[in-house]
């Protein structure tokens, strides 16, 4: 009998301390996505490596040409705006609309 106690001791012991190490394992994966929803990119300030390095579809050509378009023009006055920059298309603004801002 005292060798049941101990073996229902000891798998409680490890339910209650497994369980907080779950939880925390959960929460830092549900923070890192929710981070990477939310975290957005101010296209008129930008460097280029900011921008490839944010933005999907966006290497270092791409984010080059947005920045030169942004010197040339002054800042974009709206996200569509960027559809006017060389290898910029819909598929690429579709994909990154929620990431970039202007402010």
């Amino acid at each position: 009998m005292q060798a049941l106690i101990r073996v229902i001791k000891v798998l409680l012991l490890i339910a209650a301390t497994s369980l907080p190490v779950w939880q925390l394992a959960y929460a830092a994966e549900t923070s890192s996505s929710e981070m990477a929803q939310t975290e957005t990119v101010n296209i008129n300030t930008a460097t280029a490596e900011q921008l490839s390095g944010m933005l999907t579809g966006i290497g270092e050509k791409r984010a080059a040409a947005i920045v030169a378009y942004r010197e040339a023009n002054g800042p974009f006055s709206s996200l569509e705006q960027l559809l006017e920059v060389k290898g910029v298309g819909e598929k690429v603004m579709e994909q990154n609309r929620d990431k970039m801002t202007l402010k």
